[in-house]
């Protein structure tokens, strides 16, 4: 029986009178107490009719991402700055040595944490900011997304709340809701280049709050942060006793400066986040880590992620370790390519009529305010759409994102180039209607 056909005679076998009524004349289960479920019907997308009270309020509570909606509507024939994946292929040697290790057996599982000699390899990556770490320090990940689940399942109580950046990467909050959580936003506004004010992360703080996430190189805005921000943002985590959650997962593509990281602060109540998604173009790998000097928090980190993955791809691993070894140049091969296209698209789009954009230090992203009068950046950006250019709506990134598009530069030049004219004559085209 098809998947469609079987959840349609579901679907009328619980519309039937007598199955519900059959359901009543059970009899109660005194040691089994059991909270009323919300019977209304929700509407499918095929058509069919499903009991809310047959899924989980945490699974009803969050909603697919609007970036995927311009995805969904988009041609094939379309200019894309929507998807924030290099354009680039791993490191050859971390494919062949990802085949050799498949050939050599290494299709078993591996421990919760990952292969000690990667981990090793990283904590000492890290050697820059943060001395005295070995494998001890380090937990694999099928992904950044999955290394920040776990640190919400690690940190946070039903109940309890995180703050969150906004504009923000549309995880952050859902994953908040699935942990039985709360994201609280505070604002990374394009006045003060996207970086937030202490004043309102004070506004925000209260006593459920427990963790505060920071993320640096921005996705989507491309902001980053000097040492005094860094230090500011510290000393206030360090005044209400927080979590810090630091996702820096573009360190290493960054321009003109160095990546400021947490790491090496001191601070002991300091998780941070990383993959290899972006660092060797292996976002299909879904291989991630987490790092910190505070090791009973990673004895409870890798506890956690042994329920939620078991363990990470095997000769992944050895590839992503044969990459750090040979290849370790790349990730900033990347960022320099990287750069000039942040250049080229900036130069652009300051250029264009109501159009006003900071140059990124970092990450592969530009977040301009875009001003046509009596528009939506949703309605721009589907206007954009039809003149064949994708691009994310603002909105999709939080409130505070209206008004602004996210282009994520992970094309060529010449099609930055050709991109750009069509949302120039857009533009033009709106501002004259």
């Amino acid at each position: 029986m098809s998947q469609a056909r079987f959840i349609r005679s579901t679907a009328v076998w619980l519309k039937m009178p007598f199955f519900w009524k059959m359901k009543r004349n059970r009899k109660p289960n005194p040691s089994r107490p059991r909270k009323a479920r919300n019977r209304d019907c929700i509407q499918m997308d095929d058509g069919v009719g499903w009991v809310m009270g047959m899924f989980s309020d945490r699974a009803l509570a969050i909603q697919p991402t609007g970036v995927r909606k311009m995805f969904d509507l988009a041609g094939d024939d379309v200019i894309s700055f929507g998807l924030g994946e290099p354009d680039f292929q791993p490191p050859k040697v971390a494919i062949e040595a990802f085949y050799q290790a498949m050939l050599d057996g290494r299709n078993k599982y591996t421990t919760t944490a990952g292969l000690p000699e990667l981990r090793k390899k990283i904590a000492d990556s890290w050697s820059a900011y943060q001395t005295g770490m070995d494998e001890n320090n380090v937990c694999m990940t099928m992904s950044g997304t999955n290394a920040l689940l776990n640190l919400f399942m690690t940190i946070i109580n039903p109940g309890e709340n995180v703050l969150l950046p906004e504009p923000y990467f549309p995880l952050y909050g859902p994953d908040a809701t699935l942990v039985g959580g709360e994201g609280k936003y505070y604002p990374c506004l394009f006045e003060h280049e996207f970086i937030p004010r202490i004043e309102d992360l004070e506004a925000m703080v209260d006593e459920n709050t427990v963790a505060i996430l920071y993320n640096f190189p921005s996705n989507p805005t491309g902001g980053t942060l000097n040492e005094q921000q860094r230090d500011d943002l510290l000393a206030f985590a360090k005044k209400h006793d927080l979590w810090i959650i630091s996702d820096e997962v573009y360190d290493r593509i960054v321009f003109e400066e160095d990546h400021v990281s947490f790491m090496g602060t001191g601070y002991d109540k300091l998780m941070v986040v990383n993959s290899f998604s972006k660092t060797f173009a292996m976002t299909g790998w879904r291989i991630g880590y987490i790092i910190s000097t505070n090791l009973e928090a990673m004895k409870q980190v890798v506890k956690i992620q042994y329920y939620i993955s078991a363990c990470s791809n095997d000769a992944m691993q050895y590839a992503v370790l044969e990459a750090m070894e040979m290849a370790n140049d790349y990730p900033s091969k990347m960022a320099s390519e990287f750069q000039k296209r942040c250049h080229l698209i900036v130069d652009r789009l300051n250029a264009m009529p109501g159009v006003q954009c900071h140059r990124p230090k970092g990450a592969i992203y530009v977040f301009p305010k875009v001003d046509v009068p009596g528009m939506s950046s949703e309605e721009v950006a589907l206007e954009l759409l039809k003149d064949g250019v994708l691009c994310s709506p603002g909105s999709a990134f939080g409130p505070s994102g209206e008004g602004h598009l996210r282009f994520a530069y992970t094309i060529s030049q010449d099609d930055i180039s050709r991109g750009m004219d069509k949302v120039e004559a857009t533009l033009r085209r709106l501002q004259q209607a």
